[in-house]
């Protein structure tokens, strides 16, 4: 997502620009479609028999916290290799690269297997994927849908607003959720998108971020809501959007030339366990029975249709932005948050000044200037941090540096790592894992999803990965006593460092920033 609101800031006021000089695009006429949803589980598969076996009796749904990239896509691939029954594959964003093609390839052959495979990707991220998409719906067994699709303009990032610039408002709401479902039984939840910097293989970026692996209770209620978006309205079949380069359709065997079937895929290099101590999911799925955490669950999510009929103050009151600012003000002793993006607003300020007057400990990671792939999100933060750390607020920023030279989530060699993970613990008793951002976007403009889980022991291990990026991989912020001015506490190793100005950023990223903070309407970060 490098530099997405930067780019859609810079295209609104091109849009605004050339509207009177572009031909209008529009979408196809819409065609009716039956609606479809899931078939129940069918306990005979493997899958079914495994979860079932590492249910203890009178438990609601069962997590494992996979903090580390490389383990998180490999569960993706064991449960597509493993399912029998049926894949169900939703992502803001799938890339037609190592990952993206990775997973492309398992999916055809789940489908060769006769596995029924429903995959839905939002459309904005789509330039470089739609053909090997479009070519993976013509596989039998396999379809795809876009969500909010572009009708024209479809080969570049700009190009596709430019094309439809009467349509600004609709596009500018996005699906911001990802799930991935294998035989109705095994999920995995959380950040994570489909692209190489969401499991630490890009040689440029990388993600700190964070996934869970579900079953149980609450899987069917995941299901439930990816056919509530698979049968919106906002969703179109691939095939009535994306037409086949040089007027061809392309097929199956594009598909399998594109991906690369002769080739090997490529090789995911699994170290022996992660940071919690767990060794590679394969190996349980193996043995029949896995070892998890259990506690009371439900999912939660945004209606398909948030956007669309809603104001932004009804889809405000009835967003998973709230339901997650309704758990944080029931806390009763501390909140650990994480949020790549974090505009709280002056909503939100009211919320952690009531956390504050009663006592409640306050804790929030988030990207530094320098980890910060969204500028443009930074200038909306750096308003409130002041104020926070005012409130009592202990706040910590990721430093780029510190995450490459940690090993902790992964080798990130040379690349810029960044923070992009979405959780909460609350009260050492409570969690949230997912796709939401605690900024203006999520609220009111994106959809978005994730579960809440009551477990003990659940937050222990979500607290533990949380501690190592902030202890390990990040700067303290307090306010200087003297004149209140923000400063940055770090050590080198052997003494504490106070640095008085933004961290590892360049002199033209501060200009930058302090340049459009004053002009950049909060309501579009």
């Amino acid at each position: 997502m490098t530099s997405a609101l930067t780019r859609l800031f810079r295209m609104v006021l091109l849009c605004a620009g050339t509207a009177a000089l572009v031909a209008c695009g529009s979408l196809p006429p819409a065609h009716e479609r039956a609606a479809q949803t899931a078939a129940q589980p069918d306990p005979s598969t493997r899958l079914a028999k495994i979860a079932a076996d590492s249910t203890p009796p009178g438990e609601h749904s069962g997590f494992r916290l996979m903090p580390l990239g490389v383990y998180s896509l490999d569960a993706r691939v064991q449960l597509a290799q493993r399912a029998q029954q049926s894949l169900v594959v939703q992502y803001y964003q799938f890339e037609n690269d190592a990952t993206g093609r990775l997973l492309m390839r398992a999916l055809r052959e789940a489908a060769g297997r006769g596995v029924k495979v429903r995959v839905l990707v939002d459309d904005l991220y789509t330039t470089k994927s739609q053909q090997p998409l479009l070519a993976l719906s013509q596989v039998p067994n396999v379809q795809v849908r876009l969500f909010n699709p572009f009708c024209c303009g479809r080969d570049g990032f700009l190009s596709r607003f430019i094309a439809s610039p009467q349509e600004i408002s609709r596009l500018n709401h996005r699906m911001h959720n990802k799930l991935f479902i294998a035989d109705g039984v095994m999920a995995v939840v959380g950040g994570r998108n489909i692209a190489d910097e969401y499991f630490v293989l890009s040689q440029a970026q990388n993600f700190i971020d964070m996934d869970a692996l579900v079953v149980g209770e609450v899987v069917p209620q995941l299901e439930t809501i990816f056919d509530a978006y698979w049968n919106a309205e906002q969703v179109w079949p691939i095939g009535e959007i994306v037409h086949g380069e040089g007027g061809r359709q392309p097929t199956m065997e594009d598909f399998d030339n594109w991906i690369g079937m002769a080739a090997p895929p490529p090789k995911i290099e699994l170290p022996p366990a992660d940071v919690l101590g767990y060794g590679p999911i394969a190996e349980e799925l193996d043995a029949g029975r896995m070892g998890l955490l259990w506690g009371e669950a439900r999912a939660i999510a945004d209606p398909p249709n948030k956007p669309t009929y809603m104001t932004d103050d009804e889809a405000l009151a009835t967003s998973v932005t709230m339901k997650v600012w309704g758990l944080l003000l029931d806390a009763k002793t501390e909140v650990d948050l994480t949020s790549p993006y974090l505009v709280p607003g002056e909503k939100g300020m009211a919320a952690f000044d009531d956390l504050s007057r009663r006592h409640v400990k306050l804790t929030l990671l988030t990207n530094s200037l320098a980890a910060n792939d969204e500028p443009l999100v930074h200038t909306g933060y750096a308003r409130y941090r002041q104020r926070l750390l005012a409130g009592g607020a202990d706040l910590y920023e990721l430093s780029p540096e510190r995450t490459t030279a940690s090993k902790r989530f992964g080798m990130f060699g040379h690349s810029l790592g960044r923070l992009h993970a979405k959780t909460a613990a609350i009260d050492r008793r409570r969690i949230f894992v997912g796709s939401m951002n605690l900024d203006p976007r999520s609220a009111t403009q994106n959809t978005e999803m994730g579960v809440v889980v009551d477990s003990p022991q659940l937050a222990r291990e979500m607290l533990r990965v949380i501690n190592i990026s902030k202890l390990q991989n990040s700067y303290r912020l307090r306010l200087a006593k003297d004149s209140g001015t923000l400063q940055w506490l770090t050590n080198d190793g052997e003494k504490e460092m106070i640095l008085t100005s933004e961290p590892e950023s360049s002199f033209f990223q501060r200009f930058y920033n302090s340049l459009i903070a004053p002009i950049v309407p909060e309501m579009l970060l």
